[in-house]
């Protein structure tokens, strides 16, 4: 069955790292476009990293330069190394394909960036 669980969040202050991952059970991986998606408190969920089959990663101008997807094929891993973390980078953060298939989120992992 296809599956996506995240894992890695946690709180942190402000600049602090967090490393992301997730697992990726059910589904073809090694050909499918991957993203990282997230959704703070009242806010909609949002696309913001994501990495294609060949592994070449885009960005949304909010986190480019900070975060860093990356994939393990042979493990059907994401990766999200998250540096120089901001107080608005709070929220649920998910795993999925890229486009998402809706029907398979997972729990998300959260992460809270305070002081």
């Amino acid at each position: 069955q296809v599956q996506f669980v995240e894992s890695g969040g946690g709180l942190v202050q402000p600049g602090g790292s967090l490393s992301l991952s997730c697992a990726s059970s059910g589904i073809n991986f090694r050909t499918l476009p991957m993203g990282w998606y997230r959704q703070g408190p009242g806010k909609q969920r949002e696309l913001f990293a994501s990495i294609s089959s060949d592994g070449s990663p885009k960005y949304v101008d909010s986190v480019e330069g900070r975060f860093t997807i990356s994939r393990d094929d042979a493990k059907n891993l994401v990766y999200l190394q998250i540096n120089s973390l901001k107080p608005e980078d709070t929220a649920l953060y998910y795993c999925i394909t890229d486009p998402a298939w809706n029907a398979f989120w997972g729990q998300g992992t959260q992460v809270t960036v305070s002081s």
